[in-house]
């Protein structure tokens, strides 16, 4: 499983209408794409909140090629997006992980 992280800080003047812009727009999009299979989405607790919240999507695919993808045809212009509706009100960083097979089974 591979695990594309984006976490975001936010300024709390926008963070209402952010919050319905991810969950009506955003997300979508990225599913839209059809090269991730899921999402999650977390809000950071025991944080530093003085400036915003800080949040944490987890877009899940199947492999690196199909992240690969992504980046190539989608990646930019959906950032793109972001930047043109919300300038400075947020900051992005983004992680990739993939997951880890213990064997610890049950």
């Amino acid at each position: 499983m591979i695990v594309y992280n984006v976490t975001y800080k936010v300024r709390w003047s926008i963070l209402d209408k952010w919050l319905a812009w991810q969950r009506d727009e955003h997300i979508a999009a990225h599913m839209a794409t059809g090269l991730f299979d899921n999402h999650q989405f977390f809000r950071l607790l025991e944080q530093d909140e003085e400036d915003g919240p800080t949040y944490v999507l987890q877009y899940f695919t199947t492999s690196l090629e199909r992240y690969r993808q992504f980046m190539i045809e989608f990646a930019e212009g959906l950032q793109r997006v972001s930047w043109e509706e919300w300038g400075d009100g947020f900051i992005a960083f983004r992680t990739l992980m993939g997951s880890v097979d213990l064997g610890l089974g049950e």
